[in-house]
């Protein structure tokens, strides 16, 4: 009879194979790191966007009152 903690050890294994792509577990962090970078970058770029149209609305905004 299979020992059952060593059965679930080689499906874990299975999964974690598959999950990673073929890539190790190094070559997965790298990855994921560099994905994360990306998004980083996205967001000061959206927000750098999102405060200039403000600067913009504003001056709008100050001019018609004047």
């Amino acid at each position: 009879m299979p020992d059952k903690n060593n059965e679930d050890d080689v499906n874990a294994e299975r999964m974690l194979e598959a999950a990673l792509g073929g890539m190790t577990p190094h070559q997965a962090l790298i990855q994921a790191s560099l994905a994360e970078s990306a998004d980083s970058e996205a967001r000061a770029a959206a927000t750098a966007k999102n405060r200039e149209r403000a600067l913009k609305l504003l001056a709008a905004i100050e001019k018609s009152m004047a």
